[in-house]
């Protein structure tokens, strides 16, 4: 039996991108995502959820089921069609829409700024790479402080940054499709943990009204075998795609000991990273402001050390044991057999979210709250006899909600959990044979089917209300 505080948050999680469609309605502009599909021609972002249209049912299930909070994020495109410039006054009033409505339920709106759908012409002049992309994000996110200020409280810069930069340039299944090139990737995380601090100074100067963290992928690293140079190895894996960023929003700068591990990575990938010193003013006045953190948790890593060629084989279909990732210079995954995963070969292991918020706790002892914004199973959920049976997904939540429990008792400050995902939904590099949402989506009705999930997802939230 789960035992959470009465004002523990219950949310759902959703992207603009995965859930809106409607890529091209009401003068929306072009994303970096829209070519790249095209191109791809696997499939493609419209309807998705058609939340667009269809919010004001999610929303209303959202009531019902006892979800009291939604991560959405704004469409920058929808707001600014070429990320800077003019003005699309439609975009700008289906947020104030979309907020209303959230309100009128009486369900939280954590918004976010950025979920990895740049504009299409400043991902063309190098993205993250580019500071102006940095400044269109600053005065971007300025605007929608001030225009949306009065009905949203909860603010989130960017959402999972080094998925972003490991998407674009070491895995190559997000737009430009690069592949293997760390100090890009490296370059790309530093600019993004700049271009956030610069958007939460600059909501603390002009004192806008409430919160604002940011939402990063953590996923813990333990050596394949007890041995010193797997230590190493899950020590560089570590401090690569979690410490690196951490230390940039809580210490506002770069330890000794992280540096030295991603010097050691450039050094072994012909690289270089370029910090200015007005980044380092940044981050170190951001590290003092910031509200909170979202964790996105989905699994954990066992790794050994690898030095060769690098190669990596994302499992996109559902195909089980197919997943091969070999880094050079940072290190290869190992599975353990005795530790299930799912059939996209994403390791089942909520001991590694435990793990991971002790570890902010101990190393960041300025990070005031924690969220987990997102968490959930992806499955290949049928509707039988009318029905979505998931039970696997209970078993994946409840006992992830465990590890949130046993946090909570160990003094960690978790203040909420998100399941990812609200409704079924598009997925970047999957299409829509992964489905993770409380609510089953028939993709051409835009019917809505609550789960099993959602019915035992009610009575926990109500539950826990009641004390």
């Amino acid at each position: 039996m789960l035992s959470l505080p009465k004002e523990f948050v219950f949310g759902g999680a959703t992207a603009a991108y995965q859930v809106e469609g409607a890529t091209t309605e009401d003068g929306k502009g072009p994303v970096c995502w829209d070519v790249f599909l095209k191109e791809q021609g696997r499939f493609s972002p419209d309807p998705a959820s058609d939340f667009y249209h269809e919010y004001p049912t999610d929303l209303a299930l959202s009531k019902e089921y006892g979800v009291d909070a939604i991560r959405v994020s704004i469409a920058w495109t929808r707001i600014f069609p070429n990320g800077t410039g003019e003005l699309n006054k439609k975009g700008v009033a289906y947020y104030h829409a979309l907020f209303a409505e959230c309100l009128k339920n009486g369900i939280t709106p954590y918004v976010t700024l950025h979920h990895f759908d740049t504009p299409l012409n400043l991902h063309q002049n190098g993205d993250w790479l580019n500071p102006k992309t940095i400044d269109a994000f600053v005065a971007y996110a300025d605007f929608c402080f001030a225009e949306f200020g009065s009905q949203v409280k909860k603010w989130i810069t960017i959402n999972e940054p080094a998925s972003i930069a490991f998407g674009q340039y070491v895995v190559g299944n997000f737009p430009p499709n690069i592949q293997y090139d760390l100090p890009k990737a490296i370059q790309a995380m530093h600019n993004q943990m700049v271009a956030h601090a610069k958007v939460v100074n600059l909501f603390k100067e002009k004192d806008y009204t409430g919160e604002i963290g940011i939402v990063h992928i953590l996923e813990s690293y333990y050596p394949a075998e007890d041995a010193v140079e797997n230590l190493a190895a899950a020590n560089t894996c570590n401090v690569l795609y979690n410490q690196f960023m951490l230390d940039a929003i809580y210490k506002g700068y770069y330890d000794n000991d992280t540096m030295f591990v991603i010097n050691e990575i450039l050094k072994q990938n012909d690289g270089k990273l370029t910090i200015l010193p007005m980044d380092l003013t940044e981050l170190a006045k951001a590290a003092k402001q910031i509200d909170f953190l979202g964790l996105n948790y989905y699994q954990s890593h066992f790794v050994q050390p690898f030095h060769g060629e690098s190669y990596i084989h994302h499992n996109g279909t559902g195909e089980k044991g197919t997943a091969v990732f070999r880094l050079n210079g940072v290190g290869e995954r190992i599975y353990n057999p005795a530790i299930p995963k799912t059939d996209w070969d994403w390791v089942i292991y909520p001991k590694g979210l435990y793990d991971m918020m002790l570890y902010i706790k101990n190393r960041y002892p300025n990070y005031q709250k924690i969220y987990v914004t997102e968490n959930g199973l992806g499955d290949k959920d049928q509707v039988v006899n009318g029905e979505v049976l998931d039970q696997s997904r209970i078993d994946y939540v409840a006992i992830h909600l465990k590890a949130i429990e046993q946090a909570i008792s160990s003094g960690i400050e978790v203040k909420g959990y998100f399941i990812w995902s609200l409704q079924d939904m598009f997925s970047w590099t999957n299409g829509y044979n992964k489905r993770y949402g409380l609510f089953y989506v028939d993709f051409d009705s835009q019917k809505r089917i609550p789960k099993k999930s959602a019915q035992w997802w009610k009575e926990l939230s109500e539950s826990t209300k009641k004390g």
